[in-house]
């Protein structure tokens, strides 16, 4: 029998097991801990440019609600007011949630803002009182805040296109109705 020559030893893999394994772990916990951080530096976005004219249906809604017990002969036409203004404001919030989005599961991705300025001055335009007003408004102060507000949704109208110039243009003409038709 012949002699069987001495093999050299297996060449050893540049990396072995056990510092592939150690790499892998600390790149994992490097992109945790990158995600973290990214998180918590998700940009804060500027209000929506709508969130203005939701905050004034809203306060017009209430408003026409507020009068509606001092005003029993124009109820009718103030609940109308009240729940369209309502059904704008809500739109609007459709609108602006349309935008910011949802993941695939239906939950909406963190969109912080920056805090929205009153879309009024929040001074009783009466008395001159900081928040909430003591007295309902008047029909005149009534149609002279639709009209703001008609105002302020044209204006909007036309800085906006498709979707949303079309929502503030019809919120414009509805506030348009509301004053001069409805409380006429």
């Amino acid at each position: 029998m012949g002699r069987v020559p001495n093999r050299p030893p297996a060449p050893r893999p540049a990396v072995d097991r056990r510092t592939a394994l150690r790499a892998g772990a600390g790149a994992a916990a490097g992109l945790l801990l990158g995600a973290a951080a990214g998180c918590a530096n998700d940009p804060v976005h500027d209000p929506d440019q709508l969130a203005g004219q939701e905050q004034r249906a809203r306060v017009d809604a209430a408003a026409a609600t507020a009068m509606a017990a001092t005003e029993p002969a124009r109820a009718r036409a103030l609940a109308t007011v009240a729940a369209e203004r309502t059904a704008h404001a809500d739109a609007l919030r459709a609108e602006i949630a349309r935008v910011v989005g949802s993941y695939g599961d239906g939950t909406t991705p963190v969109h912080r803002t920056r805090e929205a300025l009153p879309a009024e001055p929040t001074a009783d335009p009466i008395t001159g009182a900081t928040g909430t007003p003591a007295a309902p408004p008047t029909v005149q102060q009534l149609r002279d805040r639709l009209a703001r507000s008609r105002r302020s949704a044209a204006d909007l109208a036309r800085t906006q296109t498709g979707y949303r110039a079309g929502l503030l243009a019809s919120i414009s003409a509805a506030c348009a109705a509301h004053a001069e038709v409805l409380l006429a």
